[in-house]
């Protein structure tokens, strides 16, 4: 930690010296926490919720930003095998018409999550967020009015920006308005609002397709800006992030809208804990950047925060926060979610049972998510990975023998297709209890926001390649289709083995050791003085280090 003197010069010389001193003594001490760990403004869980009705609905409001996402990915489900949308659109009834203007969506998700975090940090979260909320109206504009294909893929494009940058600021205005006993459970509404999404608009097209004429499958496509214009329109009515408002400066607003969130007044002890705490991670996070860069600006200095994930220190554990997303989709759900009628058909159900299969399929997901968030922090996320990568390997590897064998004879063998199905509900059930929600925490404070850019990117541009490939290979592979997906799930389990370490019940010094480097413990140094430089009245000696546990 040299030159940190010179990195931390400001106002009160006097504090930072005895931060460092407090920081280099080794005398016994407490341990240090994070400095809004420790308040409670009530009850955790729902109980929590109901006590804090103004920070749930902001959380609500921007959580609809999730259900656009999820919207958007179950709306093209029944419209990919509907006659009158192949009728007007027939270039998407090849297999890689099919997949080009489904996956186009996620290549601008990946736009839309690229410009995000620098949109937000500029202009704000809210306001970051009502202009997303345009881009992606029109892209549901265009495709709800397309005449031809080429105008349903710009529309899927321009709509996926949306998406992209949608799916990234809800949670992350979330995270900053929420109180810190509540976070949890409000980012845990943001997980399910986005398989909700997922489900309605099944369901949604799933009525509609019975409608005469094109209406069948333009009303879907228009009602996904609902939700999106709810998240674009109510977030106005909401305070502005506390925390964004520490980092542009303007600390007196950032306290009068911490207070407006927690219903307190702003001489109250717990909130007057918290803003210090928000003003003291604020000033942390300038630090490690200028420590690292120092003299860097503009530009240089966006390439060269970049430029710090791919550094040797921190490969294993960028490798981690890319790998859970890679194995997110190469383990095949959003194949199932994206073609789940033409899935079910290849194993053996007929066109209207493959749309109930469906319509069960994304429900179990829910389901399954809804699970995991009562046993991930029992278990752990290393054990979880691990098991759902078996699990998908043993689902996928039996589906794919299945069709192999009847694919030419299902109506001969109804029971070895209802076997088939019966193989895929238990892989959506795996991945939602395993997968869906193990992002985890790879990264430490300072590289996080840029560590969740590229595992973000990472998903869409993933994502994207799952949603071109799965029609083509369906239609050439048969049941080498089924095969793929599975092989992917057994190298998760590899890669989970290899790479992945469990951080349940882990300090921050035996996490440094498990991924072999100690960057865990260089932040927390730094993030002592700063912290007392903050709060230069604070005065508690504090080790180098300390046993907050995740």
């Amino acid at each position: 930690m040299h030159d940190i003197h010179t990195t931390l010069s400001v106002q009160s010389g006097k504090a930072q010296a005895e931060a460092v001193e407090s920081v280099n003594s080794g005398s016994p001490a407490q341990p240090a926490t994070d400095p809004t760990a420790n308040i409670s403004y009530g009850h955790i869980g729902v109980r929590g919720v109901i006590k804090s009705p103004y920070v749930f609905f902001a959380a609500f409001i921007a959580s609809m930003g999730g259900f656009s996402f999820g919207y958007d990915q179950g709306v093209i489900s029944i419209i990919n095998v509907m006659p009158e949308f192949h009728r007007v659109f027939p270039e998407a009834q090849s297999g890689f018409g099919k997949g080009f203007m489904t996956g186009m969506l996620e290549l601008g998700a990946f736009l839309g999550c690229v410009f995000m975090p620098w949109l937000a940090d500029r202009f704000s979260r809210k306001r970051a967020l009502s202009f997303v909320v345009i881009i992606f109206n029109v892209g549901a504009i265009l495709q709800t009015a397309a005449v031809n294909y080429e105008m349903l893929v710009l529309g899927r494009t321009i709509g996926g920006i949306g998406v992209g940058a949608l799916a990234m600021g809800a949670p992350l205005y979330i995270s900053e308005i929420a109180p810190p006993n509540l976070r949890g459970t409000l980012l845990v509404l943001e997980s399910v609002s986005i398989v909700l999404g997922v489900v309605v608009a099944f369901w949604i097209t799933y009525g509609t397709r019975h409608l005469v004429g094109e209406i069948s499958f333009r009303l879907p496509f228009g009602l996904q800006m609902v939700s999106a214009t709810v998240v674009g329109i109510g977030i106005n009515m909401f305070p502005y992030s506390p925390r964004w408002l520490a980092m542009v400066g303007r600390d007196d607003e950032a306290l009068e809208s911490l207070a407006k969130l927690r219903r307190l007044p702003t001489n109250d002890d717990r909130i007057q804990q918290e803003f210090s705490g928000i003003v003291a991670e604020v000033r942390y996070q300038k630090a490690v950047v200028q420590q690292r860069h120092p003299g860097a600006t503009g530009f240089k200095l966006e390439v060269c925060t970049w430029l710090d994930l791919f550094s040797l220190k921190l490969w294993r554990r960028v490798i981690v926060g890319c790998g859970v997303m890679f194995f997110q989709q190469f383990s095949g759900i959003n194949a199932f979610i994206y073609y789940a009628p033409t899935l079910f058909q290849t194993l053996g159900q007929d066109y209207e049972m493959s749309l109930i299969m469906s319509g069960v399929f994304n429900m179990l997901q829910l389901v399954a998510v809804s699970l995991c968030f009562l046993i991930i922090d029992k278990v752990g996320r290393r054990p979880l990975a691990m098991i759902g990568g078996a699990g998908g390997a043993i689902t996928w590897g039996i589906m794919a023998a299945l069709v192999g064998v009847y694919s030419k004879t299902w109506s001969q063998h109804a029971d070895a297709g209802w076997a088939a199905v019966a193989m895929a509900f238990g892989f959506i059930l795996m991945y939602g209890c395993t997968y869906a929600p193990s992002a985890g925490r790879s990264l430490q404070n300072a590289m996080r926001s840029k560590g969740v850019a590229l595992s973000t990117s990472t998903n869409w541009i993933c994502n994207f390649i799952v949603g071109i490939i799965t029609p083509p290979m369906l239609e050439s592979w048969g049941f080498g289709t089924y095969l793929f997906y599975g092989a992917w799930c057994a190298i998760a389990v590899v890669w989970a083995w290899a790479f992945v370490v469990e951080t349940k019940g882990k300090t921050l010094e035996q996490i440094d050791e498990l991924f072999g480097d100690n960057v865990a413990k260089e932040e927390q140094d730094l993030s002592r003085i700063t912290h007392l430089v903050a709060n230069p009245y604070h005065h508690v000696r504090v080790p180098l280090s300390h046993s907050r546990t995740y």
